[in-house]
């Protein structure tokens, strides 16, 4: 009896040494090479059984039970995130394991540019299959949400959805993207705001004039003195007559960005044209990078009221009114000062510099 016992025993232990064998080569080896890469998706909602045979479907590991043993032991079970994960046969069982568990998302960049409105920001979002567009935009204008995030009551997150390139993934949800633009937004807020209080400028002032210099120009170099010609038309008390106000604000009340601007519409009004209201307009037309919303605080000394554009994303500016007519005409009512030059000739240029602004590409139709 006691031979038999101690059979049985040593049977037991060699069966135990054998599966502890086992499970340390399946532990310490890959299936294959580190040059077979595979992206798996981990779905939402997707128990770790079916996580564990898919990986053993596609080859990444050798056993979907010993995965799951191994997962259970680590506690790796209960851990998998949604996600989708580049993975590569020569990893071992664990290296896959922490990777599904990591959260470390493949990412997709998705460019917010300088200038982009929340319409621009919708379409985007949209064509990239985030978010609907009038879901966005109500979603932007939502006064619960524009509270939450800025703490403080706002027409809408326009001109706090800050330009940038955000990594995304294929789960990334709607609300969390524009949490992602705002919180961006706020800590480039943080490095200026000090200033701000010093100029005497809330941030909604500040935001706003910002946003008129994004959409005015697309030259780095013209910002401070773009700045410079709202301060001294505000110390004035002149209007400030700029064309992109007119453009928003027919788009505050349609939902729809017009691309031209005809004389009746400079005149009529609306809480965002500058051609009818006093000082800044209701709110912000775009949402500005760092350099312009820089330049309201730091505007460039200079005794110009007026630009125009030469129709290449550059302007000139002028003194005084006869000036800035004399300018108009040659810039602007002279068909031949418009052959072969675009906005785009400027965006060209920046480009070759190593920069990515571009110029703005609304015009005027009388």
């Amino acid at each position: 009896m006691k031979k038999v016992l101690a059979i049985l025993i040593s049977m037991g232990f060699l069966s135990i040494l054998a599966l502890g064998t086992l499970g340390l080569r399946f532990w310490l080896q890959s299936p294959g090479s580190a040059d077979q890469e595979r992206i798996f998706e981990v779905a939402p909602g997707t128990p770790f059984r079916a996580i564990a045979e898919r990986l053993e479907q596609e080859g990444l590991v050798s056993s979907s039970l010993q995965l799951r043993l191994l997962a259970r032991w680590t506690g790796h079970d209960s851990r998998a995130r949604v996600g989708e994960y580049s993975l590569n046969m020569g990893m071992r069982p664990i290296e896959i394991l922490e990777i599904i568990s990591s959260g470390r998302s493949l990412g997709y960049p998705i460019t917010i540019t300088e200038g982009m409105n929340i319409l621009d920001i919708a379409l985007e979002l949209e064509a990239r299959g985030y978010a609907q567009r009038d879901e966005f935009l109500r979603y932007v204008r939502d006064p619960a949400v524009v509270e939450r995030l800025l703490g403080e009551k706002l027409y809408s997150l326009e001109g706090y959805l800050f330009p940038e390139t955000y990594m995304l993934t294929r789960y990334s949800q709607m609300p969390d993207i524009v949490q992602m633009m705002v919180s961006r937004f706020l800590r480039v807020w943080s490095e200026i705001e000090e200033e701000a209080k010093a100029k005497g400028m809330s941030r909604h002032e500040v935001v706003t004039f910002a946003s008129l210099i994004e959409k005015e120009t697309g030259a780095p170099w013209e910002r401070p003195l773009i700045s410079s010609v709202f301060h001294n038309r505000l110390k004035k008390g002149m209007r400030l007559q700029s064309d992109p106000t007119i453009l928003y604000g027919m788009f505050d009340e349609t939902d729809e960005m017009p691309h031209r601007i005809r004389r009746v519409d400079i005149r009529r009004y609306n809480r965002f044209n500058t051609y009818t209201v006093d000082g800044l307009p209701f709110g912000p037309v775009a949402n500005p990078g760092r350099e312009s919303l820089a330049a309201v605080l730091r505007p460039q000394e200079s005794p110009y009221l007026f630009f125009v554009s030469q129709n290449d994303g550059t302007h000139i500016f002028s003194r005084t009114y006869e000036e800035h007519r004399a300018a108009v005409q040659r810039y602007q009512v002279d068909p031949k000062a418009r052959e072969g030059r675009s906005w785009r000739e400027l965006s060209r240029r920046l480009q070759e510099e190593g920069s990515q602004d571009l110029g703005p590409e609304e015009g005027r139709e009388d």
